[in-house]
């Protein structure tokens, strides 16, 4: 039988892109015989529009098919290509000299010539780059027909030969052709009608075109060998479709990871800006998927763009390895906070919240105005950290001519401006708390609402809910009041400043000298039925510049027994006693804190030294918090009857709640909330607020990890041994830094001091290693 068509087409040499798709380079051309018939134009598949005479197929399929035994070939002996070239090779089958392909790994299959035998069933092969080594017969794929004692330094010249022949449109003209006649075809078979002939070069050919089909014919399993089945016109258009979005996606991730690498070479200060790749919606998608791989919150689909993509790039498939990337290209500063992406949280508002913000601002709607008691001439002492954006109460007092105190606390009153259920009060709710972050605040109003509108301001007339109580020299309540109100705050104070005033007892703020004992005398009080001592010295970050490579960072440590910070901290659990009492007395559904006493007697931790160790052993025996919506509910730890959190409506949502629920009771309108309303409301806000605390924590040890990685080598620290874990391992409290952290120590008991060494510091990786500073002493007298 003369040359095919095929053979001619073949002859032809294939495009460089059909070779590409089959992973060969375009070398020669072969010179084949002229074809027998020619092929007509246009096809609906994009390669060819064959017309294969049907006697001519016909024939050739009856003639091979009638061949049913197994010719034994004049020049080497060996068995027929279909008991060869099939997924059915024992060791009988295979022989020294014999080439063929093997299954190398998942993505390879290579060319190798038999060696030798090797153990009862596999063979040593030397494969096409020269190696040798041992396979089993279940990785042969395919035995070349009718070679023997083939050279393997030859294996090259023959892939040479082969590249030749592999045009992949072949296989659509024979699909065309076979399709109609729903004809299966073997590898033999195949060979004869694209190539004219069977031979070795040829027939290897065909099963290489035919094993790596994925688009025109399937393998189908016959009873003696393998036969190949054209698929069906609505399979091959389907195929054919996601071949080319194949080719087009990696045509776009190259193009993605040339951008990339092009990126990563440029020096830091040249890098292109974050919001660059956010603009054409490919690059967008492609860089989000690295995003969400880097912080482990991706879907299937971003999971293996991202996983492609970091191949390309010659990392491994992990999430550090994704942010490692996105820094080196510049879309993440080098301390990105991943835990915002991470937990979805909400940093920034819609446009609809934003106007509806900006329409009250302009409003300014105040439905209380004619019940606002006039407190404006009133010392008022603001006190807050020197970051405050949000200040959201404020101190007053005075002493009553029969000696008895006097204070006020005066808290924000956000909802003169927002009302229950408005889209702002919906967002507020939804985020629960605003957050606080070494590098940034995120309030939970919107920021001209929050840190303008809302918050007390010196010097300025300032709408209030003003909550005044008289004390019993004892410290209890005696008598309380709540109503709106105008203020003017005096002073703007931070704790520092506060604490300065406070010592240097100066007359004319005798005010806040009565704040200091009011604050005293309810300490003493609130001892006396049982309170708990949970004062510890804790950290504060602030980070300036958080996008450079190296940020500063102000490390603040507080001692929450300072005496500007207890005096606020006893006022603000004034306010919340009486505030509960309030809705006691008026049977008002209101979010009541409560907290159960520990089993652990406060008399077991009376060895303790007073301070953190003690403290830090009274916080480990609490018992979880206790909510009721409908009365006040005891709270032990702090030695009150009851507690409502009244005193941050700006920054905490249940407070808010809080507010919405006395302001109209003050106005003697309903509750805007029953009891079940306010505990679904409460558990979408906690849930939240669980985040914002995690967010705020994290962010916290990564920057004093950070802090403690830019200290020189070998810095010593003082720490305070907070309890003992096991053995002589221990919790300690690192007293500059206000850190806890653990190591073994050698010496010393609960509230002892050592001194400690910071091994190695790794905020990224979350690493600490700290190791005790044996102080070397000399008791010889000279």
């Amino acid at each position: 039988m003369g040359p095919s068509p095929m053979a001619a087409r073949a002859a032809g040499g294939c495009s460089s892109a059909a070779l590409a798709f089959f992973g060969f380079r375009p070398l020669r051309r072969a010179v084949r015989p002229a074809a027998a018939f020619s092929w007509s134009q246009s096809s609906p598949y994009g390669g060819c529009r064959s017309r294969l005479a049907h006697s001519l197929v016909d024939s050739i399929l009856d003639e091979l098919r009638s061949r049913r035994r197994v010719r034994v070939s004049a020049k080497i002996g060996l068995q027929g290509t279909k008991e060869l070239s099939d997924n059915k090779i024992d060791k009988r089958a295979l022989q020294k000299g014999l080439l063929l392909e093997f299954q190398k790994d998942s993505e390879r299959s290579l060319l190798a010539v038999v060696e030798r035998p090797d153990g009862k069933k596999n063979w040593m092969v030397t494969d096409q780059n020269g190696i040798l080594s041992s396979i089993k017969p279940q990785q042969v794929t395919y035995v070349v027909p009718g070679i023997m004692n083939f050279d393997s330094s030859r294996i090259d010249e023959f892939l040479k030969k082969a590249q030749d022949l592999l045009d992949p449109t072949v296989l659509e003209c024979a699909w065309m052709e076979l399709s109609e006649k729903d004809k299966s075809i073997t590898v033999e078979e195949f060979a004869e009608i694209v190539y004219g002939n069977k031979e070795s070069l040829e027939s290897y050919c065909a099963h290489f075109l035919l094993s790596r089909d994925i688009v025109y014919f399937f393998k189908v399993e016959s009873r003696d060998y393998s036969m190949y089945q054209p698929r069906s016109p609505p399979q091959v258009e389907e195929l054919l479709r996601r071949k080319r979005a194949k080719e087009e996606a990696e045509k776009e991730l190259e193009e993605f990871v040339h951008l990339l690498k092009s990126a990563k070479a440029l020096p830091i200060e040249s890098k292109p800006p974050k919001s660059s790749w956010l603009v054409d919606e490919k690059v967008r998608q492609k860089i989000e998927a690295l995003q969400a791989y880097a912080v482990d919150a991706c879907d299937d689909e971003q999971r293996r763009l991202a996983g492609n993509i970091l191949k390309a790039m010659g990392f491994t498939r992990t999430s550090s390895a994704a942010l490692k990337l996105l820094i080196n290209v510049g879309y993440f500063p080098v301390h990105v906070n991943l835990d915002l992406f991470k937990y979805d949280v909400r940093i920034t508002y819609t446009e609809e919240v934003l106007s509806a913000a900006e329409e009250l601002l302009v409003d300014r709607p105040d439905s209380d105005m004619n019940i606002r008691k006039d407190l404006s001439t009133l010392k008022v002492y603001a006190i807050d950290v020197d970051e405050a954006d949000e200040l959201d109460d404020a101190l007053s007092a005075i002493r009553l001519p029969d000696g008895r105190i006097k204070v006020w606390i005066h808290v924000a009153d956000p909802t003169c401006l927002i009302k229950p259920r408005s889209i702002i009060d919906r967002e507020a709710m939804h985020r629960g708390t605003s957050i606080f972050l070494p590098t940034a605040t995120f309030p939970m109003f919107p920021e001209r609402l929050a840190m303008n509108a809302m918050s007390l301001q010196q010097g300025k007339q300032c709408k209030s809910v003003s909550v005044s109580v008289t004390l019993h020299p004892d410290g209890s309540i005696a008598e309380y009041t709540l109503e709106n109100s105008v203020i003017k705050p005096t002073y703007m104070l931070t704790y520092e400043s506060a604490t300065e005033l406070l010592y240097m007892n100066l007359e004319e703020e005798e005010e806040l000298r009565i704040l200091q004992e009011a604050a005293s005398i309810r300490a003493q009080w609130r001892r006396s039925q049982g309170s708990i001592d949970t004062a510890m010295i804790e950290p504060r970050i602030k980070v300036s510049n958080p996008d450079d490579p190296e940020p500063n960072i102000n490390l603040y440590v507080e001692d929450q027994a300072n005496p500007a910070m207890q005096l606020v901290s006893e006022m603000m659990i004034l306010c919340g006693e009486a505030v509960a009492a309030f809705g006691a007395d008026n049977n008002l559904p209101l979010p009541y804190r409560g907290h159960p006493q520990s089993n652990t007697a406060v008399s077991a931790f009376s060895h303790l030294p007073d301070g953190p160790a003690r403290s830090f052993a009274n916080i480990s025996a609490l018992r979880a918090a206790e909510m009721d919506y409908q009365k006040p509910v005891p709270h032990g730890v702090l030695g009150i009857p009851g507690y409502v959190q009244f005193t941050s409506p700006i920054r905490r949502y249940v407070d808010l709640l809080a507010h919405y629920q006395v302001k109209a009771f003050l106005r003697g309108d309903s509750p805007p909330y029953s009891a079940g309303d306010l505990e679904g409301m409460t558990f979408i806000a906690s849930m939240h607020v669980k985040v914002a605390r995690r967010l705020h924590s994290n962010s916290l040890r990564y920057w004093l990890l950070e802090y403690l990685r830019r200290q020189p080598k070998g810095r010593k620290y003082k720490a305070l041994i907070l309890k003992f874990v096991k053995d002589r391992m221990a919790a300690l409290l690192l007293v500059e830094v206000g850190m806890q952290v653990t190591t073994i120590v050698s010496r010393g008991k609960v509230g002892d001091e050592v001194s400690v060494a910071v091994d190695t510091a790794h905020p990224r990786d979350d690493i600490l290693s700290i190791r005790e500073v044996i102080e070397d002493t000399d008791d010889t007298e000279e």
